[in-house]
């Protein structure tokens, strides 16, 4: 086809960085529009899991995305949603990312504490800190059966879901430019987008691996650090047992629809005005 390779830049602030570009990029990967990716590391961070050759060989900096165009973004969960937004070492580079996206980018999709940090720092939406971890395979439910991010999803679907804070219903529905497309009953809104289409926010992770979770959980448990099995994860809730992925098909649908109906199409939309 004689059409250019859609621009994604994937900000990436996991610490585990190769297994987290792996994710993303094997998602985006399987559709059949063409991508060129670019992938983003803070100036002011200093990563301290991934090797500085595999930054420097495979990542730009912040500071050179702004030399750049891009038609989509996605911005990356990051194991800081405890602190204070104002008070992670990065967030000035962040909010000054998410500005330039809101105006350049055709449609950008925060993840997880991404998510968080783009409806705080968008619409002034508060994170509130949960009195337990909510940490597994979560089943939501379709606010909307119109919305083309969610076509052919089933009513119900699974997430992966690890985080210690969430974001109240209540405060998206107050904002008339934001619209609540699923919900979980364990972790709230899970699927959210603004009115203009130009920001999609997802609060738990079907990017994971099968074995994510897992990874985890033992990590956690191997440092002695007080850790709850993930709910419906485990077959019989036993650790020792291999889990299997039931948010794979979910995944790669939500990805796609993303690609297609909220970057693609916006390009071929723009291109007729």
């Amino acid at each position: 086809q004689d059409i250019r390779p859609l621009k994604i830049a994937v900000v990436n602030l996991m610490p585990t960085k190769i297994a987290t570009e792996t994710q993303i990029l094997r998602l985006l990967g399987n559709t059949p529009l063409q991508v060129e990716i670019s992938l983003v590391r803070m100036e002011n961070h200093v990563s301290k899991n991934t090797a500085y050759d595999h930054l420097e060989k495979f990542y730009i900096g912040s500071e050179q995305l702004f030399e750049k165009t891009f038609d989509g973004m996605i911005i990356t969960g990051a194991p800081v949603e405890q602190i204070p937004f104002e008070q992670v070492d990065y967030w000035e580079d962040l909010c000054r990312i998410m500005d330039y996206a809101k105006k350049k980018v055709f449609c950008t999709l925060y993840i997880c504490w991404g998510a968080q940090a783009g409806l705080y720092h968008l619409y002034g939406i508060q994170k509130h800190n949960l009195e337990h971890k909510l940490f597994g395979v979560f089943q939501n439910v379709r606010a909307t059966n119109a919305d083309p991010l969610l076509r052919g999803f089933d009513d119900s679907f699974p997430v992966p879901n690890s985080r210690h804070t969430s974001i109240n219903a209540e405060d998206i529905l107050a904002q008339k430019n934001l619209t609540i497309l699923a919900q979980s009953p364990q972790g709230g809104p899970s699927i959210i987008k603004s009115s203009d289409n130009r920001s999609v926010f997802i609060t738990g992770h079907l990017e994971y691996d099968t074995n994510t979770l897992a990874d985890e959980y033992w990590r956690d448990k191997n440092k002695g650090l007080p850790i709850d099995i993930p709910q419906n994860y485990f077959p019989g809730d036993d650790p020792m047992k291999i889990p299997s992925s039931t948010w794979r098909s979910t995944a790669h649908l939500f990805f796609s629809n993303w690609l297609n109906y909220y970057v693609y199409q916006e390009i071929g939309r723009a291109s007729c005005r």
